[in-house]
């Protein structure tokens, strides 16, 4: 049978409800849209105008029903997996790769983080989940579709020697900026993690005392400097990962990327790749001209995190010294 016929066609489990101890997904209708928007939860907004989807009542299913499902699918390989330190160019590494009929891009689907952060599942029931619901999302909607890439939230590195035991052949990227730049882009529009407490500290390994300690601005800079410690602490114990430097030009972070995920890109998918640079990442209507910063100096000491930035820099693994 053959997949596009199959009942769930289609369909994906895009949220993990938790609610009165009662735990299920919830599920929506792709139609025929493919994953092209900046983050996963702007193409879910365009599939709600549909008309199974647009019904007071909602699909759900059970944990079990996913995992059940999930082997009747037939889905594309997943490449890699790519952790970001955010603002550092993740969103138009995503956005090029998208471009390719041949991928299939995930950015950001908040599911993988609420399965990630659930107290209601052990390691192995999470694993199996993380894995029935990329069959779902990377299910072959269309006969050029041949990859699946998976961009995961900034904090997700701390995740990263647990997804390694569930993915032990796939690639990892690990994507980083200058941090004078990563916290100049929050300045101007602080994303969720770097603000205190909105995300639990926890998450990111920081302890109550060290938040009473530093100010409002020094958080993100704290922040910052966890991911690069984790990604640090990562590369040097991994055997198949890549640091990808947005400093180094985004061209060179694509074809870095693509080679160390060795996908053989027709040349005419790979130039659509390089066009969509000239774009700006999060509205490919307009032309990116460069990243615009405030003037005024931030009021943070970054002397942790620069030598944490340089350190990544000079990164090489054990590995590759013999």
């Amino acid at each position: 049978m053959e997949n596009l016929q199959h009942p769930l066609s289609n369909w994906i489990p895009y949220k993990l409800i938790e609610k009165d101890n009662e735990v299920y997904f919830e599920w929506i209708y792709l139609s025929n849209l493919n994953f092209l928007e900046p983050f996963f939860d702007e193409t879910m907004s365009k599939c709600r105008s549909h008309e199974y989807n647009s019904k007071r009542m909602k699909v759900v299913s059970s944990v079990e029903n996913v995992i059940e499902w999930a082997d009747e699918l037939e889905s594309v390989e997943l490449k890699s997996l790519v952790f970001h330190v955010s603002r550092c160019g993740s969103t138009m590494l995503s956005q090029s790769l998208a471009t390719s009929s041949e991928n299939i891009m995930i950015s950001e689907g908040p599911v993988f983080d609420q399965i990630l952060r659930s107290d209601n599942f052990g390691l192995d029931k999470k694993a199996t989940l993380l894995k029935s619901v990329l069959k779902f999302l990377g299910q072959k909607r269309f006969p050029e579709q041949k990859n699946l890439i998976l961009k995961l939230d900034a904090w997700h590195i701390f995740n990263a020697g647990y997804l390694r035991t569930i993915f032990p052949d796939i690639p990892f990227g690990l994507l980083y900026r200058n941090p004078v730049e990563v916290l100049k882009s929050h300045q101007k529009l602080m994303g969720m993690h770097m603000v205190p407490n909105l995300i639990p500290p926890t998450v990111f390994g920081i302890s109550a005392q060290e938040i009473e300690e530093i100010s409002f601005q020094q958080y993100g800079a704290l922040v910052l400097e966890k991911y690069f410690k984790g990604f640090l602490d990562f590369y040097e114990t991994d055997q198949n990962v890549i640091l990808l430097n947005y400093n180094e030009g985004m061209k060179n972070v694509i074809e870095n990327f693509i080679s160390f995920i060795n996908v053989d890109y027709e040349v005419n998918e790979r130039e659509k790749m390089f066009e969509r640079l000239k774009k700006h990442s999060k509205n490919g209507n307009v032309v990116f001209e460069g990243d615009s910063f405030k003037k005024e100096a931030l009021e943070i000491d970054f002397a942790k995190v620069n030598l944490l930035h340089e350190k990544l820099n000079n990164a090489k693994p054990e590995y590759l010294e013999h």
